[in-house]
């Protein structure tokens, strides 16, 4: 039988696991980094998507809410859903780094 043409070898669960953490991981910070830019943009909080993803990030953030109180709004948002999406992609990405080499 020719290599070129063999059958796919099967991924073991581990890697397949790994896979599902870190698209996790990626999928909250793309949602709290989105109602950033949604935020800062005064996007129309009065539109389904516009709360869905505000709902989805308070939640995704609710640890971090009131860690920075500057003056300025705007700033203040971007740290305080900004720090959630770094600490999810470290950790998500650390943990599915882990696995695979488990």
């Amino acid at each position: 039988m020719n290599p070129r043409y063999s059958e796919p070898r099967e991924e073991p669960p581990s890697r397949r696991t790994a896979l599902v953490v870190h698209t996790v991981a990626d999928v909250a910070a793309a949602l709290l980094g989105l109602w950033i830019v949604l935020s800062l943009l005064d996007a129309n909080q009065g539109n389904a998507f516009v709360q869905f993803v505000r709902e989805t990030a308070s939640w995704l953030a609710g640890w971090s809410q009131d860690i920075f109180t500057m003056e300025n709004p705007h700033v203040r948002l971007a740290l305080n859903y900004g720090l959630p999406a770094v600490v999810s992609l470290f950790v998500g990405h650390g943990i599915a780094a882990r696995i695979r080499r488990g």
